[in-house]
């Protein structure tokens, strides 16, 4: 399936001169939406996976499923102060400013084969940041799933050689 005609661009989103990938037309649109499923969880053919790590927010979305279907624990990495236990926490930097990310300290352990997904791989820098919480935990990142690539920001660059897969790249 083609995605890109369920991708809206905002444009001046959440600055002036950023061009928002907005996911929600694929979310709203069942067969689009499955079929998304469908492929993110195709990326992981033969791959054993012990945890999802969905990042806050948009990763929240396919990450629980991807971990039902494979037969994994998911966990969430939060932005500063949303999480109620103990916490690791990484700063990054991001296309439009700065932030910290956090995990709970008990949600990997060490061993664990990590798949980690968000929505859409940018500067690179929020997803960085979630390989080095996993890494700081003890866990193996396996492989970085995203929605979409911005390749033109080299992102990937930042991801020091952990596999990347996408469904589309602007």
């Amino acid at each position: 399936m083609d995605f890109a005609p369920y991708i809206r661009d905002i444009k001046d989103f959440p600055k002036p001169g950023v061009c928002f990938k907005d996911i929600t037309p694929l979310l709203k649109d069942p067969k689009a939406f499955k079929s998304a499923s469908d492929a993110l969880l195709g990326f992981t053919t033969n791959i054993q996976i012990d945890k999802v790590v969905g990042v806050d927010s948009r990763g929240f979305i396919f990450a629980p499923m991807l971990a039902e279907k494979l037969g994994a624990g998911f966990v969430t990495v939060r932005k500063s102060g949303k999480l109620p236990f103990r916490t690791v926490s990484q700063s990054y930097d991001l296309e439009y400013g700065t932030g910290t990310l956090e995990i709970h300290s008990d949600a990997i352990e060490k061993g664990d084969r990590v798949l980690v997904h968000d929505d859409v791989l940018a500067t690179g820098g929020t997803a960085e940041a979630v390989c080095k919480l996993v890494e700081k935990l003890g866990g193996e990142v396996i492989q970085c799933n995203f929605l979409i690539e911005l390749t033109f920001l080299k992102g990937a660059d930042k991801l020091n050689g952990y596999p990347i897969k996408t469904l589309l790249q602007y």
